[in-house]
């Protein structure tokens, strides 16, 4: 055991020291923040700076005036030659367009919209929306309707949607919330996987070609310089990961209180860029959400927990795999082989995880991947946001356990033969040979 430690504290301060982690560990957090601010900020201004100009063409007569300028668009009427308006578009301001409507609009449903590129979404859908209404509005007055009456018409719905709690109370369920915090565990926890199995490979491979190791495996077992490695590099992973959730968490705060001025403004304007669609106006009813309510139903010491449990006992299984891949090549264009089978489990959960696991949390196939030790990091991780009974957490963690023992034991048997051979490429019959190989 005195060996393994010392294994690990070399193995931890080495890497901690170095300028690459550092530089890791602090830029990451600024980047993400710095990537969302610019997402929205050049939204919000692309939302709020795109005014479109449309001059109108009305060969039907009784369209242009139905339609009615606001903040995304302004039209314009002129009985200019058709063929000058064309000419005059291609020297036309950016988002100028041409919106030509024939004499059988009614009947053929049709309108060409030019302009000196390719037209902008927002505004076709715009146009669209108007032209709808004034066909709707032409029905109407044809079936003898009043359209005043249909107009104040309101069927705007909104659906609570609460959950039913162990003790029979109902609460918000905030399943968007939920949705969200699972796909970043998801990302989260596939990418910290295979980023820090990876790191155990390289540093066995690069032990290994620099023959450092002949020299270290003189002292102590290849089990103790294996298990070594692997808990130092899972430390300095969870050391990386302390790091980002409170200079996140820092960064979050102060980029919030300089953006927004106050809580209000931040949620409204959250609001705003969820809701908002450019060209399209429907009555969503009442489609605020409450992030504070939001986020004081998640329970984040829970999160917390189990992310760590899962990510130690994923890093601890994945690892093992990663260092007898590592033992078994010389270089890391041998490891390719290897490395596909290995993270083809991590990578299905995952692929499943955008459509099946968020829509089913609690179906047949997202609780077996949540328990199956190969795919529950991921699995499980996308299912506890949206609640999980604690025992299953529990038998889920156990499994893991278990199937890191089994998964550890299995590659010692390689990493014991392949950390001391040289030049002979590794296959998998060659991999069975030496876990058949008596000590």
């Amino acid at each position: 055991m005195h060996k393994i430690l010392l294994i690990i504290n070399r193995e931890y301060i080495s890497r901690v020291k170095k300028k690459s982690f550092l530089l890791v560990t602090f830029l990451v957090p600024m980047l993400f923040i710095g990537m969302y601010a610019a997402i929205f900020f050049l939204t919000k201004q692309s939302y709020e700076d795109t005014h479109a100009v449309v001059h109108v063409v009305d060969e039907e007569g009784s369209i242009s005036s139905q339609l009615k300028n606001n903040k995304n668009i302004t039209y314009s009427f002129s009985n200019t030659d058709l063929q000058k308006q064309i000419s005059n578009l291609k020297n036309g301001a950016k988002n100028t367009n041409l919106l030509i409507i024939p004499g059988d609009f009614y009947t053929s449903r049709k309108i060409e919209l030019l302009s000196s590129g390719k037209p902008n979404i927002g505004t076709q859908n715009e146009v669209k929306s108007q032209l709808r209404e004034i066909i709707r509005n032409e029905q109407y007055r044809k079936m003898g309707l009043n359209i005043d009456s249909i107009r104040n018409i309101n069927d705007s719905i909104h659906i609570a949607a609460k959950e039913v709690t162990e003790t029979g109370d109902a609460k918000d369920s905030h399943t968007e919330v939920a949705m969200g915090i699972a796909m970043g565990l998801c990302f989260l926890i596939y990418l910290s996987l295979v980023l820090f199995g990876t790191q155990v490979m390289r540093g066995v491979i690069e032990e290994k070609t620099n023959r450092i190791v002949e020299v270290v495996i003189s002292s102590v077992k290849p089990f103790q310089l294996m298990m070594g490695k692997i808990i130092g590099i899972g430390m300095v992973g969870i050391t990386q990961f302390v790091l980002w959730i409170i200079l996140s968490l820092t960064l979050m705060t102060v980029f919030s209180t300089t953006l927004f001025g106050n809580k209000e403004m931040t949620q409204q304007a959250i609001g705003r860029s969820m809701t908002e669609v450019p060209g399209e106006h429907v009555n969503t009813g009442n489609t605020d959400l409450d992030w504070t309510a939001a986020l004081d139903s998640v329970n984040f010491t829970e999160l917390t927990i189990c992310f760590f449990v899962f990510f130690l006992g994923g890093y601890l299984l994945y690892s093992a795999l990663f260092a007898a891949v590592g033992s078994a090549v010389d270089n890391e264009t041998e490891a390719g082989q290897f490395t596909m089978p290995i993270t083809m489990p991590l990578l299905i959960p995952y692929v499943l995880s955008f459509g099946v696991l968020i829509n089913d949390p609690h179906g047949s196939i997202a609780t077996w991947l949540s328990m199956i030790p190969f795919t529950s990091p991921v699995a499980m991780l996308v299912r506890i946001p949206f609640g999980v009974p604690t025992w299953q957490i529990v038998l889920s963690a156990f499994l893991l356990i278990g199937g890191f023992i089994v998964t550890t034991w299995f590659a010692s048997r390689i990493y014991r033969v392949g950390i001391l051979m040289y030049g002979k490429k590794a296959s998998l019959k060659e991999l069975l040979k030496w876990f058949n190989y008596r000590n």
